[in-house]
């Protein structure tokens, strides 16, 4: 099959229960290989950058219909990743095969200090393959890999409305090592800074990246060394609590990694990640009266995973994860001297692969997952699926499989070590481990020029830890526990025409929730989603020096008490790419975000992000 360098399709990975996303898929731990990767470039969003930023790890998730982003200012400001109808804490980020933790809060782990140009995906995981490879993530897994180092760079600067300003660097360079056959020595590097007024009044955000490697790559193996350190100051009104206040927070990110990939036999392969993450907080509740509230928070986390795929024979093979996590904080709001933890996470998932007349191919993967902390009492999550693969000489392939994961986690320390009687946030000292059930049931078809990703699925979560809200106290928010059910419709089709490519989505949620409590009047998290989403994107190319790409989303969202806009949004990311046949690797860039004006609230109570439009240049080599 022949697709275009920027086909916006979504790869169907070899196991069923996730889509990768991005670069085309090379690496067997992100999934099982009953399915024949298919090698293209893919993305479920037309856009790939931001608008009003440079770009992130997260940048443009928002408008990818298997994620619920949630942002406060904007994703690359305070980004709260949901996936499934789950909340920001039941969302992982992992890179290589570690999951990248911050014990103070999910609001922070998207707090990733490297360059997007580093990285291949995100692969969005779900089902067994979380339950497999993700760690203190009971619902979903933002995953992400390490990718060869090529020689190029690029220089970027760009203005905006708002007093916006960018200014971005990337380079690289690989060559050959002298007698060492086959052996690669990589360098790269990149900073990035942008600024800006804000779409709204005291949305203001100064941010700052810098990051590097240097990679060793071989026939069968790669190996990166990576630091990275990011800045950022941002507002926001209401940035946390729904009180009318303009507040502010100031971060400090910094992130050392090592990581090895190895290929070895036929069809096997291992990974070791290990990282160093410290993560400094600077919370100030009114930015006209800082001595109001303040809170400071540091916490450093080491890690060390690995994961890998052992085939024993043609037919049987093992899938394996494994990390340790040891965490720890500095607080000025931490009172119940719960300020360290132990994580433990360890998952095996054989599989059995039968092949079919007529080209079709059964695998069964069954097996197991075992978390614990010291800290917490122990879990053991059981592990299964099932897939029908069926392919043809004519670039046919269907799919239909049939998964059941569980999968659990424990609170972080905002909701479980801070103060449990007053406060702006009251925590909840008796908070147990988090268990997720679910169950789903997929078909995947894939043809020359158009595929079809869909799902249905139910998910019971017991204990989730969520953010709640009376209208009585003083406090901000209440962590409460509420056993929910979720049930998700989901559907992803893509077309391929000759100069346009079209990508379209539709997903239902519905909960059925159980706080045991009668003082909650709202939730700001477990009950804030779509009961309808569709999403709709287009890259179009009517000359060699126009490219036009749009994304649509528009959703009805459940109601919540606390939200003071309509239910309903539509917000769109416009952009017209412009490269002059005269400038030779130099193209412009205008690009308009939340095109309509939209103010929704994507967080209950906090102002939604205004317009934003930018002009932008970019050269490269």
């Amino acid at each position: 099959m022949k697709w275009s360098p920027h086909f916006i399709l979504p790869a169907l990975l070899c196991s069923a229960s996730s889509f990768a996303y991005g670069e085309a898929v090379t690496d067997k731990t992100e999934a099982s290989p009953a399915i024949e990767k298919i090698t293209v470039e893919a993305s479920p969003t037309a856009n790939t950058l931001p608008v009003g930023t440079f770009d992130s790890p997260v940048s443009n998730l928002e408008y990818d219909p298997r994620v619920d982003l949630q942002s406060r200012n904007m994703a690359e400001a305070q980004a709260d990743v949901t996936i499934r109808g789950g909340i920001f804490e039941n969302t992982g980020f992992r890179v290589g095969s570690a999951t990248l933790l911050d014990p103070q809060s999910g609001h922070y782990f998207a707090e990733i200090p490297i360059a997007p140009q580093m990285l291949t995906g995100p692969y969005i995981l779900t089902g067994a393959d979380n339950a497999l490879n993700g760690a203190n993530s009971s619902v979903g897994t933002v995953s992400f890999g390490w990718k060869p180092i090529s020689t190029g760079g690029s220089v970027s600067v760009g203005t905006g409305t708002n007093d916006f300003n960018l200014q971005s660097l990337h380079a690289a360079v690989s060559m050959p090592l002298e007698g060492a056959k086959d052996w690669k020595l990589g360098f790269e590097g990149e900073i990035s800074h942008s600024q800006s007024d804000g779409t709204i009044d005291n949305g203001d955000h100064d941010f700052t990246r810098a990051s590097g490697r240097v990679q060793l790559a071989g026939a069968d193996s790669q190996t990166d060394l990576f630091f990275g350190s990011q800045d950022k100051f941002f507002g926001w009104p209401n940035l946390y609590t729904p009180f009318g206040v303009n507040e502010t927070e100031e971060l400090e990110t910094r992130l050392l990694m090592l990581n090895h990939k190895q290929s070895y036999a036929q069809d096997s392969n291992f990974e070791v990640s290990a990282y160093y993450r410290t993560h400094d907080d600077h919370y100030i509740y009114s930015r006209e009266n800082p001595s109001a509230f303040e809170a400071f928070h540091k916490s450093e986390v080491k890690s060390l995973a690995l994961s890998g795929h052992h085939a024993q024979s043609d037919v049987f093979a093992v899938n394996y994860s494994a990390q340790f996590i040891d965490d720890s904080i500095e607080s000025t709001t931490l009172e119940n001297n719960f300020t360290s933890r132990k994580y433990y996470k360890l998952s095996v998932l054989p599989e059995y692969k039968m092949a079919l007349e007529d080209n079709k191919q059964l695998t069964f993967r069954l097996g197991a997952a075992f978390d614990d902390t010291n800290r917490d009492d122990s879990e053991l999550s059981l592990i299964g699926d099932i897939t029908l693969n069926t392919q043809n000489s004519k670039g046919f392939e269907r799919t239909f499989y049939l998964s059941y994961a569980e999968a659990s986690q424990v609170a972080g320390y905002t909701a479980i070590g801070g103060s449990d009687s007053g406060g702006l946030f009251r925590s909840n000292y008796t908070l147990e481990r988090e268990t997720t059930k679910s169950l789903e049931l997929g078909l995947l078809v894939d043809e020359q020029t158009w595929q079809l990703n869909s799902a249905i699925f139910y998910r019971k979560d017991d204990n989730l830890t969520d953010w709640t809200f009376n209208f009585d106290s003083s406090s901000a928010r209440f962590a409460n526990p509420v056993d929910i059910n979720t049930t998700g419709i989901e559907f992803l089709a893509t077309k391929h025409f000759e100069t346009t490519e079209i990508v379209a989505s539709y997903t239902y949620l519905h909960k059925s929730e159980n706080y045991g409590a009668a003082d909650i009047d709202a939730s700001f998290y477990a009950l804030n989603f779509p009961d309808h989403r569709l999403t709709l994107g287009a890259v179009w190319n009517p000359t060699d020096i126009l490219q036009f790409r749009i994304d649509n989303e528009w959703r009805k969202q459940h109601e919540n008490a606390l939200r003071g806009s309509d239910d309903d949004a539509l917000f769109t990311h416009l952009t017209l790419k412009i490269t002059p046949p005269m400038l030779k690797n130099l193209f412009i860039t205008l690009a308009a975000d939340n095109l309509w004006g939209e103010s929704f609230e994507e967080i209950p109570g906090t102002p939604g992000r205004g317009e934003q439009y930018t002009l932008s240049a970019t050269y490269s080599w």
